[in-house]
């Protein structure tokens, strides 16, 4: 269960292994870890990495967010954000139930420009926009699917769980955001759209990658690049196709196989250079860029911190670049900044964070965590840095 106390995620670790009733070393044995790397991690000497996380919840039969402590709930009360997630949970019951009598839709062609506009309220990292307007259009949408029954009219609910799907992932809530996925599913068989169906298998592959389950992300890669086969050809397949690529490349890397990482990041690019940037395409954000970015990260992965900072740094990120996407880049970047000593540049890439998504930006566990190493780094704790911790929650 999800704990309120500012306490960082190695003292929950400890919490938990002292409940399985298990040593340092057993535990660091079960998750695949050096003892050294697990005193220091429950000590909060050392940053939990998303994979340190992952490894140890496997080990201690918990979900990753029982050990990262989301939801923040907090910090969600002080944004006014908690009490958006139970509507969304009910609107999700919907979809089963046909037409509602008492709802009276507007025409699909509108529908589908208000999911659109939720699609992207969440790129620009407005969370509490997208998830206030968000269960009313899940409402309005399911019965004018079930009046129209149309390709569109399904593929327009298909986003709107779509959007339910990113904003309990970023808000911390992984239970409710695979019935989000469930859902899309539900909607991709209606809308007999390989491509939508496609897609939901990369997002749910990164379900996996949250939780360390890297094989059964690959699996379902796999099974989502045959989906798309039986799509039409064209730039939204192929944007499609490009992005299962991507995530593919982060779970190899994850899982420690660099060589996979490197062609998939390899097959993405070329990809790419035929797409260009796609960032409207099932808002996916593909494109040169993205693949860039992706590459960052899966150096980073692989612990290649000094790598990840001299790709980062002849990255040149576009004006028009969703926020959601470049803070998730500066969150990575400043997590390598910090494990190669860099903790000033690491502190101001956070901010830079910050201003550019706020709100995606206090809930993201690796943010946590890279704030929690720069205090421990620190021997004076400069007050913009006292501020920061202070906004995320330590």
């Amino acid at each position: 269960m999800p704990s309120n106390t500012p306490e960082h995620i190695g003292a929950r670790i400890a919490r938990y292994r002292k409940l399985r009733r298990l040593t340092q070393q057993e535990l660091a044995d079960r998750a695949h870890l050096s003892i050294s790397m697990m005193a220091k991690v429950e000590q909060g000497a050392r940053p939990a990495t998303a994979a340190v996380v992952a490894a140890v919840a496997r080990a201690l039969s918990v979900q990753t967010t029982d050990l990262t402590g989301q939801p923040y709930l907090t910090e969600l009360q002080q944004d006014e954000l908690d009490g958006l997630i139970q509507p969304i949970r009910e609107a999700l019951d919907l979809y089963d139930l046909g037409a509602d009598p008492d709802v009276t839709p507007r025409g699909i062609p509108a529908l589908a420009a208000e999911a659109d506009q939720l699609c992207a309220a969440v790129r620009d990292g407005r969370l509490k926009d997208a998830a206030a307007g968000l269960p009313d259009l899940i409402a309005e949408a399911t019965t004018a699917a079930w009046i129209a029954q149309t390709t569109e009219a399904w593929s327009t609910l298909a986003s709107t769980y779509r959007t339910a799907y990113d904003i309990t992932t970023k808000l911390g809530y992984p239970d409710l955001c695979v019935v989000a996925l469930d859902r899309l599913d539900w909607a991709a068989q209606r809308a007999s759209d390989p491509v939508l169906a496609g897609m939901r298998q990369y997002l749910r592959s990164l379900v996996y990658l949250r939780a360390g389950q890297y094989r059964m992300g690959q699996r379902l890669v796999t099974v989502g690049l045959e989906t798309l086969e039986q799509g039409e050809p064209g730039r939204t397949r192929n944007v499609v196709t490009g992005q299962l690529h991507l995530g593919a490349a982060v779970l190899a890397a994850r899982a420690g196989d660099g060589d996979i990482a490197a062609s998939h990041i390899a097959e993405a690019s070329r990809t790419a250079a035929a797409t260009g940037e796609a960032g409207r395409v099932h808002w996916l954000s593909f494109g040169p860029t993205n693949v860039a970015t992706h590459q960052v990260a899966v150096l980073a992965e692989q612990c290649q911190y000094a790598e990840a900072l001299q790709a980062a740094a002849g990255l040149a990120i576009p004006a028009d670049w969703p926020a959601s996407r470049v803070a998730a880049h500066l969150a990575e970047v400043a997590r390598a900044q910090l494990w190669t000593g860099r903790t000033d540049q690491a502190q101001q890439t956070l901010q830079r964070a910050r201003e550019v998504a706020p709100q995606q930006t206090r809930y993201q566990p690796m943010v946590r965590e890279t704030v929690a190493g720069l205090l421990s780094a620190r021997r004076a704790t400069p007050g913009t840095l006292v501020n920061l911790a202070h906004w995320v929650g330590i």
